[in-house]
């Protein structure tokens, strides 16, 4: 919970400041919106970065990759004049890397500290905790911005890193559970041999081979992929449509955050009631009724459409990974998390530049049109649901013998988020 905290309080008031910081020097919305790229850009490496996360022993992997983020984000502090704004795409775009690193890992290390009942219900307090910091940490960041400039913001950012790297540490496994080590070939036992393609071609299996993995999976990337689309547009509602300062952001990063942290709360009753493909479909059409709420030029509004959006992402998000956790065999769970969290992100790398672009059309364009094919993707997603048979729930696996991949733990309980 402690690591979920501090990860996305670091990780929002940057994120939040980078965007405004870009707009202050360069004085273009759409320019500004393109931070965002940077960060989920690496998740289209992230099938290759979760081969090497079953490769390497998971927990120091985290340790050294927050340690290096925090070095990272410091040199931040060089940056003073527009020319120089480029290393702010070059530090976000690390901050990208660390995260699909470290969300692998996550993905892969929880199965081997918590029991299969206990994974949905943890994932969701992990979610309300790290999604609800945008309670705070927009606002921090803002204020911070606002009365003193970048600098404070670059150093609690880089502070926040060093914090869960000190979590990981003390992170406790359950006596029996794995965390792999390299073998002499250095391949990590049980990982999969051969080469990096072929260990990749096993999570794509993995993960689209079983269609109570697929739907929440492509319906939740269908949902945070068009999340990228609506960048521009709300920025250009703030900035241009009601004529607030950019730092307003913060608010509705807040109101975003307040809705993440009732959907975490309630996502894993809901998983654990009617199954992850469900609780995705559901969470894109609560998704979509934001973005129409976005597109109005009312601030209240606004705020409405930023908790619906947190609620609907939310779930979504959780639903896909609570099926590739609770259905995946543990010497794959690196190499498909990474892969499920290049096929859920992976769509905002190429959503934000084409929101940013169709501001030519007008501040509504992205918004209308993301929570379109939102509610489109939610009515085939429960139309699919109700044409696939339901899968028998399979017993538990005993603690000295894993599950195999057609018979998971615990199949219909919550799974995780981040």
């Amino acid at each position: 919970m402690l690591i979920s905290l501090f990860s996305g309080f670091g990780s929002t008031a940057l994120t939040l400041a980078a965007g405004i910081w870009v707009l202050d020097l360069t004085g273009s919305p759409g320019v500004a919106a393109l931070t965002g790229l940077c960060v989920y850009a690496p998740t289209l490496g992230a099938p290759w970065l979760g081969a090497l996360v079953d490769r390497l022993p998971r927990r120091p992997l985290m340790i050294w990759t927050d340690l290096l983020l925090a070095a990272v984000v410091l040199t931040l502090l060089a940056v003073d004049t527009p020319r120089e704004a480029g290393l702010i795409y070059a530090v976000l775009l690390a901050r990208g890397l660390s995260y699909v690193l470290v969300d692998a890992g996550e993905t892969a290390i929880l199965p081997s500290a918590l029991p299969p009942s206990r994974l949905g219900d943890v994932n969701g307090w992990r979610t309300s905790a790290q999604e609800g910091m945008k309670l705070v940490a927009p606002l921090a960041g803002a204020a911070l911005y606002a009365l003193a400039g970048p600098r404070p913001v670059i150093l609690l950012a880089a502070a926040t890193p060093l914090l869960t790297a000190a979590c990981y540490t003390l992170l406790k496994l359950r006596p029996g559970a794995s965390d792999p080590r390299p073998t002499s070939g250095g391949v990590v036992s049980g990982a999969g041999r051969g080469a990096p393609g072929g260990e990749i071609r096993a999570g794509l299996r993995a993960l689209f081979g079983d269609p109570a993995v697929r739907l929440p999976v492509l319906v939740a990337a269908g949902a945070i992929g068009l999340s990228g689309l609506t960048n521009a547009g709300v920025l250009a509602q703030v900035v241009q449509g009601l004529h607030r300062p950019a730092t307003h952001l913060g608010f509705l990063s807040t109101a975003q955050g307040a809705g993440s942290i009732v959907s975490g709360l309630l996502a894993g009753r809901l998983l654990t009631r009617v199954g992850p493909p469900v609780v995705a479909a559901v969470g894109s059409a609560v998704f979509a009724a934001g973005c129409l709420a976005w597109s109005l030029p009312w601030w209240p509004s606004m705020l409405v459409g930023s908790v619906l959006a947190g609620v609907g992402l939310v779930w979504a998000l959780i639903a896909g990974v609570t099926a590739v956790q609770t259905r995946t065999p543990d010497h794959l769970l690196g190499r498909v998390g990474a892969t499920s969290t290049t096929v859920m992100f992976g769509p905002v790398a190429i959503a934000i530049p084409l929101g940013s672009a169709t501001l030519h059309f007008g501040r509504q364009a992205p918004l209308l049109t993301a929570g379109t094919l939102a509610l489109l993707a939610a009515t085939v997603a429960l139309t699919r649901r109700r044409a696939t048979p339901k899968p028998a729930t399979p017993k538990a696996a005993e603690p000295s013998e894993p599950a195999e991949p057609s018979e998971p733990a615990a199949l219909g309980r919550p799974g995780r988020a981040g």
